[in-house]
């Protein structure tokens, strides 16, 4: 029963990650991607980390992946129809063509390669964990003993961090008015 839900949960990423890879419209590739990173927290609660599965909802999908399909609906302009008298000659078309063709093969010779090593690299490991016998366990506990007893230095430090970055940005994002009404007083 296990495997086939990591086998289910295992399609559903990658039928997402490939869909967002081939659509050609962004809105569409934002849905893909909620469906990867479903995908993606499943396996985390088969892997017994269940911390993870819930953070990775409760920030990229809950929070990334919104703010991405919002900017898509806000920003997208429908795309002009093209004048027939704004032909390229044939030469330029011909090197277009062949610039297209480059930068659809590169890009899977440098997947291609990357997933040859990785998969050296885990054909070589040589995993403790897989000989432990697999049992349920929260993880949720000890992340949070962690996090208020060991590393509660750096938790804070990320925490006054991203703080600062947070009111930097809104400075930044403010606009300074000429016609505020406290500049008249």
């Amino acid at each position: 029963m296990v495997q086939l839900a990591f086998y289910a949960f295992a399609a559903l990423t990658l039928i997402g990650a490939f869909a967002v890879l081939f659509t050609r419209n962004v809105l569409y590739a934002a849905f893909f991607l909620l469906l990867t990173l479903l995908g993606t927290a499943g396996l985390f609660v088969l892997a017994s980390a269940d911390f993870l599965a819930i953070a990775q909802i409760m920030i990229y999908v809950g929070g990334v992946l919104v703010l991405v399909i919002f900017g898509v609906m806000l920003t997208h302009k429908p795309e002009r129809p093209t004048d027939a008298s704004s032909q390229t000659p044939n030469r330029i078309a011909s090197l277009n063509r062949v610039g297209t063709s480059l930068s659809r093969v590169l890009p899977v010779l440098v997947a291609g390669g990357l997933f040859m090593a990785l998969y050296t690299l885990l054909r070589r490991a040589h995993f403790s964990l897989l000989s432990r016998p697999i049992g349920w366990e929260s993880t949720i506990r000890t992340v949070g003993k962690q996090l208020m007893t060991e590393y509660v230095v750096p938790f804070e430090i990320v925490g006054i961090l991203l703080l600062a970055a947070l009111v930097g940005a809104t400075y930044l994002a403010a606009s300074p008015t000429k016609s505020s009404p406290h500049a008249a007083r």
